[in-house]
């Protein structure tokens, strides 16, 4: 799958393509369907199937106190599209000059004159173009115009249950952490290269893997049992997913504790999947009591690990479902 950066680097050569734009928070089922049903438009047309996104995404613009935390990052929602047979990701730079865009601009200038659209796929709740005036309606009168035609996507569900990138930050903020991955097809996990940090919790006996989690939001807070992978071994452990209040962090951070682990992680990357909620982040008046803590923290997780053998998140990264 080529990535396209911006939309002046679209060549005539991309052009006549099956075409579908989203934000495709966490790339989750839903999403892997309509994805799914690009390619196979694209095939019976034999065109190229393609992927619209924008950077960031409108609301971290417009009130990024109140966008929702990403599910995936960007090198995780590329791998994971990568994998589903497209031959183009479209990664358009949103900002406010492109907000006020009148949506038959976006049409015309967009999806007919660089992109030369054969056909659209989008939800039917989509919006776009200044003010949100563009919809389903308007692209079916354009296509009618223009000579490309519209279809919007079913709702996938499981169990009768619509599956949304809303649910899934909700399963995952309840500690279902099964639930969030049979939504997303695989477990939920942060991932990161680990970075040198200020080696609080070796002097507290509990040395620490730190990963910069490089969000806006994280979708989760607080102490958790975790399993984490390199891509070729696995270990458990605890981990605090916060900004650590204890020594005055302003940044959200990813901080692990490996369970007998006495190896050198420096500049690896490393996915966390988090398993089982303990505890909510604290602030504690005293170091000792903080190491007190952490040694409940690790007891209850080595007890969770204890109680299930058979991690789902193990299983799921052996069968090839790990990003």
């Amino acid at each position: 799958m080529k990535l396209i950066r911006g939309l002046h680097n679209i060549r005539p050569r991309h052009r006549h393509c099956v075409l579908t734009i989203g934000n495709f928070d966490g790339v989750h089922l839903g999403h892997q369907a309509v994805l799914r049903r690009v390619r196979q438009y694209a095939q019976d047309l034999n065109v190229p199937a393609a992927v619209m996104v924008f950077e960031p995404q409108p609301l971290e613009l417009f009130r990024p106190e109140q966008a929702p935390a990403r599910l995936s990052q960007w090198r995780e929602k590329y791998a994971l599209m990568s994998k589903l047979g497209l031959e183009y990701l479209i990664c358009t730079r949103f900002n406010a000059e492109f907000s006020q865009q009148p949506a038959e601009h976006f049409i015309q200038q967009v999806l007919v004159e660089k992109l030369g659209v054969k056909h659209l796929v989008v939800g039917d709740d989509f919006r776009f173009g200044r003010n949100r005036q563009g919809d389903f309606n308007l692209l079916q009168q354009a296509g009618a115009e223009f000579g490309f035609t519209v279809t919007n996507t079913e709702s996938y569900r499981q169990s009768a249950t619509r599956v949304s990138s809303t649910l899934i930050r909700e399963a995952l903020v309840r500690g279902q952490f099964v639930d969030a991955a049979t939504m997303l097809g695989q477990p939920f996990h942060f991932s990161g290269r680990v970075i040198h940090g200020e080696k609080n919790g070796r002097k507290l006996g509990y040395p620490t893997a730190n990963l910069a989690l490089k969000r806006l939001h994280s979708p989760l807070h607080g102490v958790f049992a975790v399993t984490v992978s390199n891509g070729k071994e696995h270990w458990q452990g605890i981990a605090n997913i916060g900004k650590r209040p204890t020594f005055g962090g302003e940044q959200l951070q990813l901080e692990v504790h490996l369970f007998d682990f006495h190896g050198n992680l420096y500049g690896q990357r490393l996915s966390v999947y988090p398993e089982y909620h303990i505890r909510e982040e604290q602030k504690f008046d005293s170091l000792p009591a903080l190491q007190a803590q952490l040694a409940q923290d690790e007891a209850a997780g080595r007890q969770w690990f204890a109680q299930r053998p058979h991690l789902f998140s193990i299983q799921a990264t052996t069968n090839g479902q790990h990003p």
